[in-house]
C-alpha cells in the first residue's frame, strides 16, 4: 500500500528508531511500511494517523487512488494553462 509515512516522518526531523518507539513497533517495521513491503494492522494505522494528527486515508492510500489522484492534479495542470 502506497504511503506518505516517509515524508511525515521526515517532516518532523525523526529517524526511523524514533518513530518506531513512539509507535511501540520496530525500527524494521517501519522500514517495511515505508517501503511499501508491510501493510499495518488497523490498531497501527490508527496510532499512526492519530501521532502525525490526519487521517488514515490521507496517509495510506492503494494504488489505484494514487493513479486517480495523480491523474486529476495532471490534468488540473494542464487545464490550468490553457
Amino acid at each position: 500500500m502506497k504511503n506518505i509515512l516517509s515524508e511525515l516522518r521526515a517532516q518532523q526531523g525523526w529517524s526511523q528508531q524514533q518513530l518506531a518507539e513512539y509507535l511501540g513497533v520496530s525500527r524494521q517495521t517501519i522500514n517495511a511500511i515505508e517501503k511499501q513491503r508491510y501493510d499495518p494492522s488497523l490498531p497501527l494505522a490508527f496510532k499512526i494517523a492519530k501521532l502525525f494528527n490526519r487521517s488514515i486515508e490521507a496517509i495510506f492510500k492503494d494504488e489505484e487512488s494514487f493513479d486517480y489522484e495523480n491523474d486529476v492534479i495532471k490534468a488540473e495542470k494542464s487545464a490550468a494553462k490553457k
